[in-house]
């Protein structure tokens, strides 16, 4: 019985999750006060802003892909395709950016290195500063454990790393997809 119990939630946990980032390009995003009953589940949510002074917040490195933007702690970063650009604001909330953990900065103007693309800041839900590369938010996906790992590139038709220059790295068939549930 415990065993079905402990199934059946978190299968609601996933449905959650699933729901928070079904909306479509440009639609409104207003603040969602459901919590998450997922909150025993791993949220590695590692903010680029714990760099020392002066230390690049986002760099290039080279991965089965291509060149690709990481932040500081070297793990990759993603973009949204249902954010929308300069709208100053993220379509992932609640589920969604609990898999999808924004990268944040205390810097008004982080610093780069290697990544051409133009780096700006919108604000967060809770007050925090997250990192745009040419007007779209960036994000962590937290099935990635190192700095190798490229988990997110495709997940769901919506989530793909970043260039340096800033665009998508439009996802192959080689690329591992991760799970089908990351947003």
């Amino acid at each position: 019985m415990k065993k079905q119990l402990g199934t059946g939630l978190g299968i609601l946990a996933l449905a959650i999750a699933l729901t928070a980032c079904g909306g479509s390009p440009g639609a409104s995003s207003t603040s969602s006060s459901a919590t998450s009953p997922s909150s025993a589940a791993s949220s590695s949510s590692a903010p680029a802003s714990s760099t020392p002074a002066g230390a690049a917040e986002l760099k290039t490195a080279s991965s089965s892909v291509g060149e690709r933007v990481v932040a500081a702690n070297g793990k990759s970063v993603y973009v949204f395709s249902k954010d929308v650009k300069d709208s100053g604001k993220s379509a992932c909330t609640g589920g969604c950016a609990t898999l999808w953990p924004p990268v944040t900065t205390t810097s008004a103007t982080p610093a780069v290195d290697g990544v051409s693309g133009t780096i700006g800041t919108i604000p967060t839900a809770d007050g925090k500063m997250q990192i745009t590369i040419n007007g779209m938010p960036i994000y962590f996906y937290s099935k990635d454990e190192d700095s190798s790992d490229t988990y997110g590139q495709g997940v769901g038709g919506v989530w793909s790393l970043v260039s340096p220059s800033g665009s998508m790295v439009t996802p192959s068939s080689s690329t591992p997809s991760g799970s089908s549930m990351g947003y």
